[in-house]
Order: C-alpha cells, then structure tokens, then sequence
C-alpha cells in the first residue's frame, strides 16, 4: 500500500465480480498516465456473489489496494463514507463500480482541480441508463429542490474528484441518513462541474429497485428538509379560512331563513375530508419524530468486518 497517496480511488462495490478486476486495471492504467501515487479502496457491501473473493485476490496482488468488507448490506452511501474513513489521499475519488464512471476521466476531473477547486463533479451529459432510472432521477431532482429551495442537478451523481478537507468535513456529518451528493453539496467549498464520458453498464442490472429508489428519495428529503410540515401547515390554515367562509354563508343563509333542512352529505364529506387532513398531517409529524428517535440513537451507519490490503 502507497504511504501518503497523492489520490485516493474509494468504489463500492455490489453485485461485480465479473468487472471488478477490470476496474481495478482501467483504474491503473489512468494512475500511470497521471504518474501519481494513488490507492484504491474497495469497499464490499456485503454482495451476495463472489465480489469479496474477487476483491481479496486482487488486494494480494496489487499491493495498492485495499479490500474492505462490511458486516452487512448497508447500502451504497454509508459503504461510500466507510471507505472514505480510510482514504489517506489528499484527493479523493469517489466513483460506482460498474464501469459506467470511466476512469479515465479521473485525468481530467484532477487536472480540473488544479485551477483552485477543492470539488470537481463530474456531469453526465449523454446517460447510457434505463429509461426508469432516468426518470425517477429527473423527478428526484425536481422533488428536492423544491423541498428544499435549492437546485440539484440530476446529471450530478457520486462521481468526482474531493480534497481531503471536503472529505473530512463530509465525515464529521452525523446525520444517520447518508447521501453522498448532498452532502457534498451541504459542505460548501470551491466547486466546480465538468462534461464526462458516461458508458453502457459493463455488467449486470442496478441493485436499485423503484421501490429503493423511492425509499431513497423520500428519505433523504425528509433528512434535509422540514418543508412538508411547513406546507401542511399552510395548508390546514387555508382550509380553516375556506370553513370560516363557508360558515359565514351559511351563518347567513340561516339568518334569512334559507335553510330548511341541514345537508347529510355535506356534513359527511366535510368529516372524512378533515379526517384526512388530520391524519396525514399528524402521519407526517410522526415520520419526522421517528427520524429523530433514529438519530438519538447514534448507531453506527457501517460497520467494517474485514480489511485487506
């Protein structure tokens, strides 16, 4: 392993025992022409197949890489910030592992922050990705940057080039929801985005289901943001106002004797409408309680059963 690496390489790897050694070389064949000392920290979120076996040889081969395993299926952010913890680097590479990130444009993403950045993303312009994931990544995009009032580009994803104090202050966030890209975006600093080559998956399918992707999403906008309880209330003080109206008129139809008998269905309807409203906000109140509980409990988000390398 390369004392004091000039670039850390941190991947984590799910379901690619077939690609893995290729990611490994193509990832070298870049490091060469850069003419930098690197590492590559592969970190196994504990895939059903036989990636860790894959990962083990090649860290006794290459003595620049560093295999680590978790001790469950944590998900892909939380396996990202793991291998993070152990990037020495003074730049930082964080990047999928199924080969749709070229390495070899770790060349321009380094070259990029020489100019003084301390994060360059890299963009996706042309996406060789499914039409769903497309999508609910278009969607994602628009729900959390109207949640939140910021902008999240959708063609942004995990792949980039970090210095080792975005690194750093990226760790010491304690939120128990891990989403790499936002927080990134929550750090702050000199940061910067440049047009990447996006290739086909070189095997296999994503591990992410619509139902994980919605989870994701949901989770990670109620993570950072408080604004669905802001427009519940908004909304529950208009529907007072719209009753106040409606009592008024009828207040005043009563008065001139316009009412003879009170309507059923209306009063039903108004019930159950209320009902609903009542039960959705307080749903919802109870989700953000529920995030709290979790983040008291200050569980570790990985836990790191082997290392090799």
């Amino acid at each position: 392993m390369t004392t004091n690496p000039k670039i850390s390489i941190v991947s984590p790897v799910y379901r690619a025992e077939n690609i893995v050694e290729k990611l490994v070389a193509e990832i070298q064949k870049a490091m060469q022409l850069m003419q930098v000392s690197y590492e590559i920290i592969l970190v196994d979120d504990r895939s059903p197949d036989n990636s860790w076996e894959k990962m083990k040889e090649i860290s006794k081969q290459n003595l620049n890489v560093k295999s680590i395993r978790l001790s469950r299926n944590f998900g892909q952010h939380p396996a990202i910030i793991a291998g993070l913890s152990k990037a020495q680097g003074e730049w930082v590479v964080v990047m999928d592992c199924d080969l749709q990130d070229q390495p070899k444009e770790i060349i321009k993403l380094y070259q990029k922050a020489q100019d003084g950045y301390q994060v360059v993303l890299a963009k996706r312009v042309q996406r060789h990705d499914t039409f769903l994931k497309k999508l609910s990544s278009k969607v994602f995009s628009k729900a959390y940057s109207f949640f939140t009032d910021t902008t999240y580009d959708n063609e942004v994803a995990n792949f980039g080039i970090y210095h080792k104090k975005v690194v750093q202050s990226i760790l010491n966030i304690g939120d128990t929801i891990k989403f790499f890209p936002l927080f990134v975006k929550y750090v702050g600093y000199h940061s910067t985005s440049i047009e990447v080559e996006h290739a086909n998956r070189e095997s296999g399918t994503t591990s992410y289901s619509f139902s994980k992707l919605l989870s994701l999403a949901f989770n990670t906008i109620i993570s950072f943001s408080n604004k669905p309880l802001k427009l519940f209330v908004k909304f529950g003080m208009l529907v007072s106002f719209l009753s106040f109206l409606v009592g008024c008129y009828y207040i005043y139809e009563a008065i001139n004797h316009k009412i003879a008998v009170l309507g059923f269905t209306s009063i039903i309807v108004s019930i159950w409408f209320l009902s609903g409203i009542i039960i959705t906000t307080i749903g919802i109140t109870g989700i953000y309680i529920g995030k709290i509980f979790d983040q008291t409990k200050n569980r570790p988000v990985f836990i790191i059963d082997e290392i090799h390398g």
